[in-house]
């Protein structure tokens, strides 16, 4: 289920349209159907309100204004595991292996 935070990606006519962050989902006064506050990912940002059904958040295609919707979450996007790199007080112990051949692309570029 697409839910606050996902990106989904909104199919018209079941070619893909545009994508879109989920920035909010708060009930709507007609029993069950939600307000799904929008903010679609294009150049100038928008936001918009749609009303819809849980099925709809989900998946199932419906129509607006004549045209066949449908949203789908984007998988992946999820924040990696936070590695642990190296401190710099652990890369000067003597145990730790320095690599030596550090190359700036600053000075590759003026070359």
């Amino acid at each position: 289920m697409a839910t606050i935070g996902d990106v989904v990606l909104i199919y018209c006519e079941e070619k893909p349209a545009f994508f879109a962050r989920i920035e909010d989902i708060t009930a709507d006064q007609k029993r069950d159907w939600y307000q799904v506050r929008l903010l679609v990912l294009h150049i100038p940002l928008t936001e918009t309100i749609w009303t819809l059904r849980d099925e709809y958040i989900n998946g199932v295609a419906f129509t607006m204004n004549g045209r066949r919707i449908r949203i789908e979450r984007v998988k992946g996007g999820e924040r990696p595991e936070q590695v642990n790199l190296p401190s710099d007080s652990d890369l000067n112990k003597e145990d730790t292996p320095v690599d030596d051949k550090v190359i700036s692309i600053f000075d590759r570029k003026r070359g």
